[in-house]
């Protein structure tokens, strides 16, 4: 009998069966590793929104009405904190601007006279300029201002209507006109004949209520270095009076908080959502 041939690239069948795929499941990762990785994640988070809110944007309310048509009492603001170079945190040091302050413009910035407060003015004069107030009317190194965002009140009151005194009638304004007692004693170096004169790296700041705001002409310079940043548009705002937001008590801010629970959509100015300055 003659040899039978076989083909060398066929592989003989085999009896032997494909071992099962291994169906147990993947071992979890250790209990404190997934701790680990959910604490890394709210870090990085957190870091974020400390960055944002130091050197990018950061939200605020207006609680009074010195603004006003402008800027309403219960408008939620966010603040361009990156135009007039933020400050470092814990430091004394501050990232370069993007530009310089403006006539004009608005300017969020820490209140001199308390810093923990945040205080929204009109720029009406910067280093060098020198300001005056005639009847109410505003003028800049000798030139009106043409200021369509301003609204006043009737009747005429010295330091409030004309500004600034001569340095003969400081001594006698009434105390009731709301006048800083260091500023009364520091604005006759300011004072010339053609007005007063703003010293370099200052700005003095009016509100747009100007009958109704503590401003400039009564507690004095802004630095510069004051400044936080500049509102740009509304992303809130819930109508409630200037004592509600300014209630520091607990009670009160407990109530308020309800208060704005149940009354969030009557409230709130709609119109006024998105609004940019």
């Amino acid at each position: 009998m003659e040899p039978v041939e076989t083909n060398p690239e066929v592989a003989p069948a085999t009896h032997e069966e494909t071992p099962a795929p291994d169906t147990k499941p993947a071992a979890s990762p250790p209990r404190g590793e997934s701790i680990w990785e959910t604490l890394r994640s709210l870090l990085v988070v957190l870091v974020g929104v400390l960055c944002f809110r130091t050197f990018i944007a950061e939200a605020t309310v207006i609680p009074t009405g010195s603004m006003e048509k402008t800027i309403m009492i219960g408008d939620h603001l966010f603040l361009d904190k990156l135009l007039y170079g933020p400050q470092l945190p814990y430091t004394s040091l501050r990232i370069p601007p993007l530009r310089a302050v403006r006539r004009q413009e608005i300017v969020a910035f820490h209140y001199p006279l308390n810093p923990a407060t945040m205080f929204v003015k009109r720029v009406i004069g910067i280093g060098g300029d020198v300001v005056r107030v005639s009847n109410k009317k505003v003028f800049v190194n000798g030139q009106e201002l043409k200021e369509p965002y301003v609204q006043h009140l009737p009747g005429i009151l010295p330091l409030r209507d004309s500004f600034p005194p001569s340095v003969s009638q400081i001594e006698t304004l009434p105390a009731w006109l709301g006048l800083d007692p260091g500023w009364a004693r520091a604005m006759a170096n300011f004072i010339r004949p053609d007005g007063l004169h703003v010293p370099a790296g200052c700005l003095f700041v009016m509100g747009d209520n100007r009958d109704n705001s503590a401003d400039s002409r009564f507690w004095g310079f802004v630095p510069e270095a004051n400044v936080v940043g500049e509102p740009l548009f509304v992303f809130w705002s819930y109508d409630a009076p200037t004592k509600d937001w300014m209630d520091e008590g607990v009670k009160g801010r407990l109530e308020f908080d309800a208060s704005i629970l149940w009354n969030f959509i009557k409230k709130t100015r709609w119109s006024r959502t998105g609004k940019f300055f």
